[in-house]
């Protein structure tokens, strides 16, 4: 069932709140941002294959949006489920390639097969 509408001041200080939430998150980011970030730019600036980005779960999400914004914006890249990747898939990912895996805790069981897997193969990451 629908809600009545509310008023525009109610949704203009909900959409305040939001940014304001949103802002604090970005800020937040700056002390993130180390040497690790500086390799994984230097990385995929140097990349001579494609970018291979996985993730999974919401983490895959915003990695497959990634590989496409990366894709459409002259970077091959393509998305790899990390479920899939030990089915076939990690078939695809050659040493010329970088490969960005997301992940909201680094601890996702099924990625961490997948991760073993691209060490071993010796892609950059």
């Amino acid at each position: 069932m629908r809600q009545p509408p509310a008023s525009s001041s109610l949704l203009r200080e909900s959409a305040l709140r939001t940014l304001q939430i949103e802002q604090a998150a970005i800020g937040g980011l700056q002390a993130k941002l180390d040497e690790s970030f500086d390799r994984a730019c230097e990385l995929i600036l140097a990349c001579q294959g494609r970018v291979v980005v996985t993730g999974m779960g919401k983490s895959g999400h915003i990695a497959g949006k990634l590989a496409a914004t990366l894709a459409s914006t002259g970077t091959p890249a393509f998305f790899v489920h990390p479920g899939e990747a030990s089915h076939g898939d990690l078939g695809m990912i050659t040493r010329a390639d970088v490969v960005l895996a997301l992940s909201n805790s680094g601890k996702q069981p099924k990625s961490l097969p997948c991760c073993r897997c691209l060490s071993a193969s010796a892609p950059r990451w």
